[in-house]
């Protein structure tokens, strides 16, 4: 692109209208389950939109509790050959309460902007408008020719999968690229592009034993808790760092008062592998777990058993030759461009991980920042809030423009 300097110095001008956007995105509560401030950020983001001609259609989540999806559209792909989608999403994790007691508000700091969603992923969505408003500025008949998509997610956090059913029902089947804009990572030498994904199950695992008096009847008992904390351990023994899968045992809960051996226990598990063979022999030794019994009363009346349940499943985005072949797009675009850029393969989940296998997808595209998810600060640094880098927006909004371009007109422009 002959008018790189020009579009840099373009971007750089508008950057505080820019950020002004965002502060008042940040500045609206977003948790999930707030759905009046989801469909608020919502309407915002669709008046702000509008202006550069994309029609907005809101698709209501089934859950009455949450906010309605967003999806924006210029142009459609039974006029124009070629279509982009840019994934965001609309819900963030922090309740009200919680934003309220940590003072977790827009704060600049430097080359810092803290609040709620400034990285994760509310400086996503911005940086979405600065590309297309570059693009229909400096490419008006590239903007006018191409089917353009904004998806945004209105339950991304909770990653139920209706979001990425509707976008199958509105997005052409032959879109050039799925392109997710979760926060990259900051990085002081180059923008990590994530290019695969771990995928989760969570697990939900009881314990059933025989309850009895504690002081009569302690030998009539079979201990629910201590079979729990039997099977913690088997669960624990099935993490495997070189195979990369890992268990998490997040919540236990059991029993009723203390003069009763408890008669149940239960725990949530997570898993999480990058390799499709890893994560289903994972899914598979938890469920062998099902009937184990190691514990039981003393005089083996009663012996404790175990259930496990799969409750959800999302299955690991694996490094691809599709994705691949965006990656090098990028790749060729920061080598003109003098910017770095390198692969990330993330633990967490985002929409690529329902979205990659219908689309070539390459996500991480939003700008660079940190401590996603976290709302604390502490005076001695150990704890510090969300927050992203300022600064990144203009090299990043250049990367994926330069990108974008050449992927839907070839490295000439």
């Amino acid at each position: 692109m002959d008018n790189i300097q020009a579009i840099e110095a373009y971007i750089q001008a508008n950057l505080p209208d820019y950020l002004n956007l965002h502060r008042q995105m940040v500045s609206i509560n977003s948790f999930t389950a707030n759905a009046e401030g989801v469909n608020a950020l919502g309407n915002l983001t669709a008046a702000l939109f509008a202006g550069l001609g994309l029609k907005a259609e809101r698709v209501d989540s089934t859950n009455p509790s949450y906010g309605s999806h967003l999806f924006l559209t210029r142009n459609t792909p039974a006029e124009y050959g070629s279509s982009i989608a840019l994934i965001s999403h609309l819900d963030t994790v922090f309740p009200p309460g919680e934003e309220i007691a940590n003072d977790f508000i827009w704060r600049q700091e430097g080359d810092r902007i803290y609040g709620p969603g400034t990285v994760d992923i509310k400086g996503g969505t911005v940086m979405i408008y600065m590309l297309l408003d570059v693009i229909s500025r400096f490419f008006p008949e590239l903007y006018e020719k191409v089917s353009w998509h904004v998806g945004l997610n209105a339950t991304e956090e909770v990653l139920s999968e209706e979001f990425s059913q509707a976008c199958l029902m509105r997005f052409p089947s032959g879109t050039r690229a799925c392109l997710v804009f979760e926060g990259g990572a900051s990085s002081a030498d180059s923008y990590p592009l994530v290019t695969a994904r771990k995928g989760r199950a969570t697990f939900r695992v009881v314990a059933e034993g025989r309850s009895a008096h504690a002081g009569n009847y302690h030998h009539l008992g079979a201990n629910a808790i201590l079979q729990i904390a039997q099977t913690i351990q088997k669960i624990a023994a099935l993490t495997d760092y070189q195979r990369q899968i890992t268990f998490n045992v997040g919540t236990v809960s059991g029993g009723v008062v203390v003069n009763r051996v408890p008669h149940y226990a239960e725990a949530e598990v997570e898993m999480r592998a990058f390799s499709s063979e890893v994560y289903d022999q994972g899914i598979t030794n938890m469920l062998a777990l099902n009937g184990s019994s190691d514990v039981s009363s003393s005089n083996n009346g009663y012996h404790c058993r175990v259930n496990v349940q799969v409750v959800e499943r999302t299955a690991p985005w694996p490094a691809n030759p599709a994705t691949q072949a965006l990656y090098q797009v990028w790749e060729r675009a920061s080598d003109r461009l003098g910017v770095r850029i390198a692969v990330e393969e993330r633990g967490g989940l985002s929409d690529a991980n329902l979205l990659w296998s219908h689309f070539p997808t390459l996500d991480g595209l939003g700008p660079a920042g940190a401590n996603a998810h976290c709302s604390e600060r502490s005076t001695d640094g150990s704890k510090d809030q969300e927050y992203v880098v300022a600064s990144s927006f203009v090299p990043k909004t250049l990367l994926n423009l330069t990108s974008i371009i050449d992927l839907l007109t070839g490295p000439a422009g």
